[in-house]
């Protein structure tokens, strides 16, 4: 078991109104569907008000190649990976003091929205002056479940070794994977939703002597994680990988899926520990949509008010797939939280998959 000591966020420069991406939308697409002005409503019920993205909108109004849109990830995640690093090392509101790189045992780097071999992190541990024997972990793959699956890889990590440290790091750019010759309404709902961000925790082992930098009262300690997969389900989510990069697979069952799938699986998690959905005083959901959220509360009998820091991140960020539900964590984690609190995080995922990760508020000093 570990605890969760500081969390981060970063998003790039260029933040969009939703109704200028919907305008761009009804440019592009206005010759491909009779009914667009119908299908325009996905901007407004959204409930989504402005997103983060890696160039200007201009920029996507151009065909552009693969090649050019890596080259803008390999670029763009490195920066924000670096930004949110920094910032969660050093972040006043759950530090007494900075944490060194060298004090970094293992990087867990979680993106599937571009390419890079070697994977990124090995850029972060040159330029941030990480150890050269600190643990490299990629994560691709993954999708929107990457996030909650970093955090529990980082537990396992911290389980086997209880004086380590781990630094999860999630980044997506999912603006990028904007597709100009795909006309589908899979890519009109992708515009209507993703969005670019990254996200950075710090996980220690319950023998970690950075415990002793810790300024919050109480810490999130992770309890235990669960991942499964709906056998079967390839198509439900993900990409196609063509020549001209990533193409999104975004099924309408999701929220379908939510209602009779999900349910059984998280119920059957929390028997684990003793405890009901309705005993948690923190959901922290990946905001996948407005009819996830919807799905969540209604499948789970859960109040609005626990899905709160889910709606207000999505609202303002979108999705950005991996990082978002670390974003939510990060609301949660600056709230003056006392011991005995329960939360329960949950992303669903490509395969069609769940990521589930308990814990519990306790004090560790």
């Amino acid at each position: 078991m570990s605890f969760i000591l500081s969390t981060s966020t970063a998003n790039p420069p260029y933040v969009m109104d939703q109704n200028e991406t919907m305008v761009f939308a009804r440019d592009f697409f206005k010759k491909d569907f009779q009914d667009i002005d119908r299908l325009l409503q996905v901007f407004l019920n959204g409930s989504i008000e402005q997103r983060y993205f890696s160039k200007p909108i201009s920029w996507f109004k151009e065909k552009r190649t693969f090649t050019e849109k890596n080259d803008v990830y390999c670029n763009v995640a490195r920066d924000l990976s670096m930004r949110t690093i920094k910032k969660c090392l050093a972040n006043e509101g759950f530090l007494k003091r900075d944490i060194q790189t060298k004090e970094i045992d293992a990087i867990i780097f979680v993106s599937t929205t571009g390419l890079a071999t070697p994977s990124l992190e090995v850029s972060l541990i040159n330029q941030l002056d990480f150890d050269s024997h600190t643990k490299r972990l990629p994560i691709w793959g993954l999708g929107c479940a990457g996030g909650t699956a970093g955090l529990a890889r980082a537990d396992d990590f911290c389980t086997a070794h209880p004086e380590a440290a781990v630094l999860v790091v999630s980044v997506e750019l999912c603006s990028l994977t904007f597709q100009y010759n795909d006309r589908s309404k899979s890519n009109l709902i992708g515009v209507s939703l993703f969005a670019d961000g990254a996200a950075c925790a710090l996980v220690v082992g319950e023998a970690s002597p950075l415990l002793k930098a810790s300024k919050k009262q109480a810490l999130p300690k992770m309890k235990g994680s669960e991942s499964t997969l709906l056998k079967d389900s390839e198509e439900v989510m993900g990409w196609n990988i063509r020549d001209e990069g990533l193409y999104v697979v975004f099924s309408k069952s999701i929220p379908a899926l939510v209602e009779r799938w999900f349910k059984p699986v998280t119920e059957n998690f929390l028997k684990k520990f003793g405890i009901k959905a309705s005993q948690l005083t923190h959901f922290i959901a990946h905001p996948g949509g407005r009819k996830v959220l919807e799905a969540y509360e209604e499948t789970l009998s859960l109040n609005r008010a626990l899905l709160e820091d889910a709606w207000d991140i999505l609202k303002h960020y979108g999705n950005m797939s991996s990082p978002t539900v670390l974003f939510v964590l990060d609301r949660v984690m600056r709230k003056d939280n006392r011991a005995g609190e329960k939360g329960l995080a949950a992303s669903l995922g490509p395969g069609f998959s769940a990521e589930l990760l308990m814990m519990e508020w306790e004090v560790c000093s």
